[in-house]
């Protein structure tokens, strides 16, 4: 087993963009492409580990994050030496603080440091010469997964073909036409039978709709019922919704603090939490909030909706934290996805089961999507 301790001789993000023939529809905007920022960390014994930056939303953002990891973040740590995975994750929070905030981008400065620091825990695990999800403290490498993504135009056939490549569990987005949303949902309980269905409002109502909505919403047996109201909406608005309903909340995806997982965690209105280590706070702070999420006796699901080298990282999270939960996996048309997630495209009987080789178990190959690359 290698020492702990390492130097960091190079960090480098790239980033690509894969055009859609469907575009990804939310509640509050549409994806004509799927984004992807991918981060390389070399240390100075040659090893090398693979991260993903959160990169969505707004229509240029890759190409934003691509610059911050390359141009502000990457000289902060080539010669550091960093005792341990998160040294690099506290260092760059605690440094580009005043920065985040003197420029209002608190948001992408995370993202970016979470990318970064995926990257470092995937080095260390394979400086550890140990599988990533085993570094973490799993005990088995088999988790349930779901088809997310599903979009409200062409739910059935999305439906129809996710169950057709082993999936046992599926979500819909919501938040459009009412009456519309309800028939699809009833389409896809009848397809999925007595397997796990849920809805993403994506933040898409206030809260008088919410409280006229979501109750109709009982007959669909929902799994959880996930960002029906936004995420920064008064604590007393969440619990209203949460009395009027016999189903479970979900949200996370937009919550960016400690201070505010340990809020939701406090009480008993979410009965999903779903952090997204792309988004904010990589591993370094995610695994603790992983546990955390367990302990208050909640489910963990790991949010995701990116390309695959942040997808992988996200079920070596949920295999190492364990749990009931199951890993988000996007099921529309996205290589930059498919070729870096390894076994995540492996699914039987709503499950993935990762490898023992180790880190993240995949190197992934970019010259492969080189007409893809944007910055």
């Amino acid at each position: 087993m290698t020492s702990s301790s390492f130097t960091i001789r190079s960090v480098q993000a790239f980033g690509y963009r894969y055009p859609l023939t469907t575009d990804v529809i939310t509640s509050f905007g549409r994806m004509a492409d799927r984004p992807a920022v991918f981060v390389r960390v070399e240390d100075t014994d040659g090893y090398v580990g693979w991260g993903e930056v959160w990169c969505n939303f707004p229509a240029p953002g890759a190409e934003h994050r691509v610059r911050l990891v390359n141009e502000v973040l990457a000289p902060a740590l080539v010669g550091f030496k960093a005792q341990g995975p998160s040294a690099a994750f506290e260092r760059l929070t605690q440094g580009t603080s005043v920065l985040a905030l003197q420029s209002g981008e608190a948001g992408p400065f995370a993202q970016a440091i979470a990318g970064i620091d995926l990257a470092i825990w995937d080095l260390h695990a394979r400086r550890q010469n140990v599988a990533l999800w085993k570094l973490l403290g799993g005990s088995g490498s088999k988790i349930k997964v779901y088809a997310s993504g599903i979009n409200p135009a062409g739910s059935e056939r999305a439906a129809e073909a996710a169950l057709a490549r082993g999936y046992r569990a599926l979500k819909l987005k919501i938040g459009f036409d009412p009456v519309a949303d309800r028939a699809n949902l009833a389409v896809l309980r009848r397809l999925v039978g007595e397997g796990l269905l849920a809805a993403d409002v994506n933040q898409g109502w206030t809260i008088a709709q919410a409280l006229e909505l979501a109750p109709q919403l009982e007959a669909f047996g929902l799994g959880w019922l996930e960002e029906p109201i936004r995420a920064d909406r008064p604590q007393q608005e969440w619990k209203e919704l949460r009395q009027k309903i016999g189903f479970p909340l979900a949200a996370g995806e937009n919550i960016a603090s400690h201070a505010g997982f340990a809020e939701v965690l406090g009480e008993r209105i979410l009965g999903v939490v779903q952090p997204d280590i792309a988004k904010w706070g990589g591993l370094s702070a995610c695994a603790g909030i992983a546990r955390d999420i367990l302990q208050s006796g909640k489910m963990f699901c790991p949010h995701y909706l990116g390309a695959g080298i942040g997808l992988l990282a996200s079920a070596h999270l949920l295999a190492g934290i364990g749990g009931d939960g199951l890993l988000e996996v996007d099921c529309n048309e996205n290589p930059l996805r498919d070729r870096f997630c390894g076994p995540v495209l492996d699914v039987r009987e709503g499950a993935i089961e990762l490898s023992d080789a180790p880190g993240l178990g995949l190197t992934p190959d970019l010259a492969s999507i080189e007409q893809y690359r944007t910055a």
